[in-house]
């Protein structure tokens, strides 16, 4: 089982509600094109869930992403 997410914003916050500017902080990410790499639990899973339509994901084993 993969431990850990790699989480990449597609999106941008403007125009989005202040809940969902705050979990997109809350994940690390600083705008589109930026990435971050977090644990699959199911804390950080909701958080995904929330701005599903603002960030792209896929499953790694925590190496770092290929540019």
């Amino acid at each position: 089982m993969k431990t850990k997410l790699l989480v990449r914003q597609t999106g941008s916050v403007i125009g989005q509600t202040e809940h969902q500017r705050k979990v997109i902080k809350g994940l690390g990410l600083r705008g589109p094109g930026s990435h971050v790499i977090v644990a699959n639990t199911p804390s950080f899973r909701g958080m995904v869930k929330k701005v599903l339509h603002l960030v792209a994901v896929e499953e790694t084993d925590g190496a770092a992403p290929k540019a």
